[in-house]
């Protein structure tokens, strides 16, 4: 008997067909590599330690790889980010080892992080995992700003919940409510 897979395997192949064929102008990832950028600094004004931490990392380069995809970050010395300049050698190389798109999405609502390959400086490696460990975007924040505070934090809580919901989904522990899966009594 065939082991079942997923509905969405083919995205698989897909999305690595799509990524060795068609390849974006230079102009757009620049482009979107500098709008990732305003959105990191953004997150991390919200994170004074964060800012100290990148303070003491000024100048440092950090590349990040993920299938076709690359993108070196340098720490500035106000506690933010920018892009590297052309031809900066990295200190500290991350590379995402899952090629999946569907995996890390898979694994990041289950809570886990993805699996990275690290290359280089283990003390600024050490830091940037503090980044990733304890720096959040404070959505309902920047919501307020928008629609004010009472909706935003109605807005925040539903979509806690639907989060909660789909990270127990994707967990696939059955017996617990709402993972639909038979329960124990």
């Amino acid at each position: 008997m065939a082991t079942p897979s997923s509905p969405f395997s083919f995205l698989d192949g897909l999305f690595e067909r799509i990524g060795s064929r068609i390849q974006p102008p230079a102009w757009a990832v620049h482009e979107i590599q500098h709008r990732a950028v305003l959105f990191l600094n953004h997150v991390l004004q919200q994170e004074p330690e964060a800012q100290q931490r990148l303070v003491r990392q000024k100048g440092r380069v950090v590349q990040f790889e993920w299938r076709f995809v690359s993108m070196r970050l340098v720490a500035t010395p106000a506690g933010l980010l920018d892009l590297a300049p052309e031809g900066a050698i990295p200190e500290l190389t991350l590379m995402v080892v899952d090629a999946s798109p569907l995996d890390i999405a898979r694994s990041t609502l289950r809570g886990d992080k993805p699996t990275v390959r690290i290359v280089g400086d283990v003390q600024l490696a050490a830091e940037v995992n503090w980044l990733v460990d304890h720096v959040r975007w404070d959505v309902e924040d920047d919501l307020a700003r928008v629609i004010g505070d009472v909706p935003a934090h109605t807005v925040a809580g539903v979509a806690r919940k639907v989060a909660a919901a789909v990270r127990q989904f994707a967990s696939g522990k059955p017996g617990q409510p709402g993972s639909g899966g038979a329960s124990a009594e």
